[in-house]
């Protein structure tokens, strides 16, 4: 991936962009504590703790609307390095698609036949819907017919590495074009678009928030990929914005120009937001709740606030972090392998250490050491496998 200093110029066309490396590997960890806090809100998942409740949900909801987004567009971003690189080679877009293939490919079918099972197992167990005996449950779980209410075997947590699969296909086709596309046209319009701060913040925004206003109220998201109309827009869109923003100078110049007003909405955003939640009542029950377009204004400013804070991320990243480092290099190998086995760590862990009743601290610390230590372990372990490697996101 190209570098760009801090004014966004690009000095070489495939040094490694650290910036965005330092990025995805934040983003995975912080999906790594967001799965723990799931075990302790009040939202749906597949375990929950004894002490689960409200009480976490504010710092949940400061990294949800964009944890996502950011690791969808830093996804992008690579695509458009690596299959660029690939191309000038002949065949070589077709081995970048191979290489997709066997990237992600091989981690989702090990994933959803064995690393993911337990997550079913216990959730099912612990709804008192199932008998001890996780053999035979990996039985049923492995057939095509449905023995449970709830679809089995499943990706859960891999759908991300499912849908961003699905992308990379979806386009590889067409690549000669998109690339044509981003090195003209496309990179005039991203320039008209993104040709400052106040219109990097503000035009961006705007096909997001028609999503929202239009698809989301009737597709609501499922992950199950037929049907989840809804976030494959928002996602497809913000990993096509990634591939096309990739090499483009004038948008990582924004990005950093735009650091101070993006961090002032960023807060602002977010204060009023809770000022708004501890006055719910008394907003309710005023003129202001009957204003027809105030939804339109929330979605919108919600929109913002997430963008606001990737834009921040992005600038800051571009001025601090956009340098080697052989911590860097580790996770980089690593976090992929992380991402695969965490959530199975949590839900095992979870579902057996809250019936000692520790408390919820005490509970919180040993499952968070737990996790840790197992996507380390594990990492360390199957990296020494070389059969095992790729079938769980381990690069040779």
């Amino acid at each position: 991936m190209a570098v760009a200093d801090t004014t966004g110029a690009f000095r070489d066309a495939y040094k490694r962009r650290y910036d965005l490396d330092w990025l995805r590997v934040i983003a995975f960890g912080l999906l790594i504590f967001y799965h723990v806090g799931m075990f302790y809100v009040t939202w749906g998942w597949h375990v929950k703790s004894v002490y689960a409740g409200p009480a976490a949900e504010p710092f949940m909801l400061l990294v949800n609307p964009w944890r996502l987004a950011l690791l969808f567009f830093i996804s992008g971003v690579a695509i458009r390095f690596a299959s660029d690189k690939a191309a000038p080679e002949p065949g070589g877009t077709l081995r970048f698609v191979r290489s997709r293939l066997y990237r992600l490919g091989l981690p989702i079918i090990l994933g959803m036949a064995v690393i993911i099972a337990p997550q079913a197992y216990f959730q099912l167990r612990q709804a008192g819907i199932i008998e001890p005996g996780y053999l035979v449950f990996w039985g049923n779980y492995l057939k095509v017919e449905q023995l449970y209410p709830i679809i089995t075997p499943t990706w859960n947590h891999l759908w991300y590495v499912v849908y961003l699969l699905v992308y990379i296909l979806l386009i590889a086709p067409f690549l000669p074009a998109l690339r044509w596309l981003a090195n003209g046209s496309g990179a005039r319009a991203l320039s008209v678009v993104a040709g400052g701060p106040v219109r990097l913040l503000l035009l961006i925004i705007i096909p997001f928030v028609i999503y929202e206003i239009t698809l989301s109220p009737s597709f609501p998201t499922t992950h199950t990929l037929i049907g989840d109309w809804a976030n494959h827009a928002h996602r497809f869109t913000i990993f096509m914005l990634g591939y096309f923003a990739a090499k483009h100078e004038g948008f990582w110049r924004s990005v950093d120009r735009a650091l101070p007003l993006a961090a002032v909405l960023a807060v602002g955003i977010w204060g009023l937001g809770a000022y708004v939640d501890a006055q719910e009542e008394m907003i309710a029950a005023s003129s202001v709740a009957r204003i027809p377009f105030i939804g339109v204004v929330e979605i919108a400013l919600k929109t913002l606030y997430a963008w606001s804070c990737i834009v921040v991320l992005f600038a800051l990243a571009q001025r601090f972090l956009n340098r080697p480092s052989k911590m860097l290099t580790y996770l980089t190998g690593a976090v992929l392998c992380y991402y695969i086995l965490h959530q199975t760590i949590i839900v095992i862990a979870g579902y057996n250490i809250t019936k000692l009743h520790l408390g919820a601290w005490p509970e919180f610390l040993l499952i968070t050491v737990i996790t840790i230590g197992g996507c380390v372990g594990g990492y360390e372990i199957f990296r020494r496998i070389p059969l095992l490697r790729p079938w769980i996101g381990i690069k040779r």
